[in-house]
């Protein structure tokens, strides 16, 4: 069967593929990364309740104390809400160690790590096949009367394939009847391509039929996602994945893409919240410190962002320049930048959302000046268009609902950060005093209680925070600074710029406190 007739096969027939995220054992292998227990409930809550992955790796067995801690507390929410079979840890052949580590956790399911390559088993273990047979058995049957169901990694299973692979068969043909669930098969160096990856996985599905096997690529040579569908193609029954492509070396498959591909290009079903896929994205990039490129698919910054006038202009016109991936489906909208590619309709759109109505000479000199802006490499939001709009025109600057009156930041040594801030908000002064792990951190806390004691109001959520040295990266330059704010829903990116951080950090705060101001009068 040709490629493109086993794709329309797939397509007929919908196959479900159930998806195995590994953020939290084998993503956590990412250099620098290491989460504290805690965030890894955390991140676990989500994967399971709000993604709806089908199965989560947690952790390695053994590795630590605060491993077995965070492994017990995911293991009891998970029984609390009855997914505790969906839970797995990863262990090894010990004697035993693994699964008695396991089973004091709570945990009901345990990932064996065996050899996939003869090179590995005699080589890294010093072992003959039938030995490492044995071995395997064994630890099977041990897991088996504590109760725990066993999935086997055949580790280096690609080189396996490719230089012994009668090793391979040796190691199924001794293990498919003793009570293995799933037969795990990694790319474990990242070496295969999908032709190979296709070879590979019809041989074994073709030996072993009954079989579930599920596949786990690397990323070494940027071919995860490809091998993870050629898989799939060829009767891989689940995929493993992480949470923005985290893993050692050149990181494992995305989730996101992974996801978006099985669904848009095979018709495959899968049980992902595609709604959530954006929140858990941000969850672990916090908590990761490992930044999501701007361009990365799906979950990257710009890439529900039309740049090209062009492309805006196909958009108001008939939807010309979009495809399947609406940015609504994941819980995001398309925006248009601003800059100096950005032509009229780029500017009209922008214009459009903001209700702002101008004239056609008046929108030739908006796209002007922002054309110039650009030009000095700063960046221009649609929060700046009003003010924009008010300098080109000539108009007086929108008046400010918020003013900032007065402001004191202080720090010391041993002594946490303080902010003194006095404001006016429709006519009336406010004062308030807080520390924080900042001196905007402080600042901003004086700003909620005074939001929350006197007008009884929420305070917008911070959610991204950049700072650049525009144009060109001299040291002396003025601080550019970028905030992402979330205000019930609704995101805002505001600005601020100045020859201090935290200054131009509280003009970028103090635009972002008159848009809301103004919003919620003309709602009223």
């Amino acid at each position: 069967m040709g490629t493109s007739e086993q794709v329309n096969k797939y397509k007929r027939i919908q196959p479900f593929v159930e998806i195995m995220d590994s953020t939290l054992r084998d993503g956590e292998q990412t250099s620098g990364v290491s989460f504290l227990p805690h965030e890894k409930l955390i991140i676990a809550r989500m994967l399971l309740n709000d993604l709806n992955v089908d199965r989560i790796e947690v952790a390695s067995a053994r590795v630590s104390e605060g491993e077995r801690e965070a492994v017990s507390m995911i293991c009891r929410y998970a029984a609390r809400i009855d997914k505790l079979e969906r839970v797995e840890v990863l262990g090894f052949i010990d004697g035993g160690k693994s699964v008695d580590w396991a089973a004091e956790c709570g945990c009901r399911t345990l990932n064996l790590l065996a050899k996939g390559s003869l090179k590995h088993c005699t080589h890294q273990l010093q072992k003959s096949p039938e030995e490492h047979i044995e071995d395997i058995i064994r630890e099977v049957k041990y897991a088996h009367t504590k109760g725990i169901t066993v999935n086997l990694y055949l580790e280096d299973w690609s080189n396996g394939m490719k230089e012994s692979p009668h090793y391979v068969y040796q190691l199924m043909d001794a293990l498919c009847d003793v009570g293995i669930r799933r037969f795990m098969l990694p790319d474990t160096l990242g070496i295969m391509n999908p032709l190979q990856c296709v070879e590979y996985f019809r041989k074994m599905v073709k030996r072993y039929a009954d079989t579930h096997f599920d596949f786990h690529a690397h990323n070494d040579y940027d071919l995860a996602v490809s091998n993870s569908l050629a898989a799939v193609l060829s009767g891989a029954k689940g995929l493993h994945v992480t949470v923005n492509g985290l893993g050692e070396r050149c990181g494992n498959a995305p989730l996101s893409s992974v996801q978006v591909i099985l669904k848009d290009q095979f018709n495959a079903r899968t049980n992902i919240r595609e709604g959530k896929l954006n929140d858990i994205s941000r969850l672990v990039e916090s908590y990761s410190g490992i930044v999501v490129a701007p361009n990365q698919p799906i979950i990257g910054d710009n890439v529900f962002t039309q740049v090209a006038g062009v492309h805006a202009d196909g958009d108001k016109k008939d939807n010309l320049y979009c495809n399947a991936l609406v940015p609504e489906r994941f819980g995001r909208r398309r925006e248009y930048a601003l800059g100096k590619n950005s032509g009229k309709a780029n500017i009209a759109k922008n214009l459009e959302e903001l209700g702002l109505e101008l004239t056609p000479e008046q929108t030739r000199r908006v796209t002007q000046r922002i054309t110039e802006l650009g030009d000095k490499k700063e960046i221009v939001t649609q929060e700046d268009l009003p003010f924009i709009v008010s300098d080109v025109l000539k108009h007086d600057a929108p008046e400010d609902k918020v003013k900032l009156v007065s402001y004191v930041v202080s720090t010391a040594y041993g002594l946490k950060p303080g902010a003194n801030v006095k404001v006016e908000i429709n006519g009336r002064a406010y004062e308030a005093s807080a520390t924080g792990d900042g001196q905007y951190d402080a600042f901003v806390k004086s700003l909620r209680y005074i939001y929350k004691k006197y007008l009884d109001r929420s305070f917008p959520v911070l959610q991204n925070y950049a700072v650049t040295i525009p144009p060109g990266g001299r040291t002396d330059a003025l601080v550019q600074t970028v905030i992402t704010w979330n205000d019930n829903g609704k995101i805002l990116r505001t600005r601020g710029l100045d020859a201090d951080q935290t200054e131009a950090a509280i003009k970028a705060t103090f635009k972002m406190l008159n848009i809301v101001e103004n919003e919620k009068i003309n709602e009223l």
